[in-house]
């Protein structure tokens, strides 16, 4: 099997840093991915998050400041390979548009399919008012056209089986360039399940040819279906947009911690990691 590529999915969105170990600063996202990088991560995937005292919880599309951050990354994580989110609710996709066309990053989130964003209380209540995450096909065609103008891998992120079967007709289609890169996302409350024996089905449905990873959300339940993504040749992602939790159940005090953690069940598995000049090289491959 080829070299597992790790990536570290560094801050993720709307999460408190009053309540959870969060980069949100220039300083703290390049600390905390200087810890990932060493730990053996090659790729960040990377969040905005507005800088204004009591508002890091919030996003941000300041391509000043998405600027500022890549460039602090690059200086603590020589060669590393930055992957931006995109991921917006309704038809106003200016902000991530500017920040993929200020910052050239080598790879981008491309959501691609829509889902009712829904999760429910132990008290029968829902934990937030019920989210439509809206990805209309014109929607990804826009985000598609400027990521190939300028030279940007779109990562498929798929949230459900249907979603991932439309790659295949995106390529079809001439929407989407071959080979492709698909990220399986597992353990959103309305999408699929963190569950391995899922995993093994959706193998089926992957489009030929696909490089691929895991992206899995969640607690302790998440590091069996780390382990079969490994098994079965994917790619790896961690970090704590992803979970709070180490394989022991203890939490962690921040990215280090888990990317040690995701790089040591690779090697279990007789995986190799990929280092960032490989990923870019894996990536450049992939997206000619």
């Amino acid at each position: 099997m080829e070299k597992a590529i790790v990536t570290c999915s560094l801050t993720g969105v709307l999460t408190d840093p009053r309540q959870h170990p969060v980069p949100v600063t220039v300083a703290e996202m390049a600390a905390s991915a200087r810890d990932a990088y060493n730990a053996g991560a090659a790729v960040m995937h990377l969040h905005f998050r507005n800088q204004e005292p009591g508002k890091g919880h919030l996003p941000s599309w300041d391509p000043q400041l998405a600027a500022g951050i890549a460039q602090a990354i690059r200086e603590a994580c020589p060669g590393v390979v930055l992957n931006f989110s995109t991921g917006t609710v309704g038809a106003d996709i200016s902000g991530p548009l500017a920040c993929l066309e200020q910052c050239k990053p080598e790879m981008a989130a491309m959501n691609s399919g829509s889902l009712n964003y829904l999760k429910a209380t132990s008290a029968g209540e829902w934990a937030w008012k019920p989210l439509l995450f809206d990805n209309p096909v014109d929607k990804i065609a826009a985000y598609l056209k400027v990521m190939h103008e300028n030279g940007i891998t779109p990562e498929c992120e798929c949230f459900d089986v249907g979603i991932l079967r439309s790659i295949s007709m995106f390529r079809q289609v001439g929407l989407m360039r071959d080979p492709l890169h698909v990220s399986l996302v597992m353990g959103v409350a309305s999408g699929m399940p963190a569950d391995v024996e899922l995993l093994q089905v959706l193998m089926k449905y992957l489009p030929q040819g696909a490089h691929w990873q895991g992206i899995v959300i969640g607690r302790q339940e998440v590091w069996p279906v780390h382990r079969r993504v490994a098994e079965l040749g994917g790619h790896l992602r961690t970090g704590v947009e992803d979970t709070f939790y180490l394989p022991d159940g203890s939490r962690t005090t921040g990215n280090g911690p888990l990317i040690a953690a995701l790089v040591r069940l690779a090697r279990d598995c007789g995986r190799e990691i990929a280092s960032p000049d490989e990923a870019r090289a894996a990536i450049a491959r992939r997206a000619a």
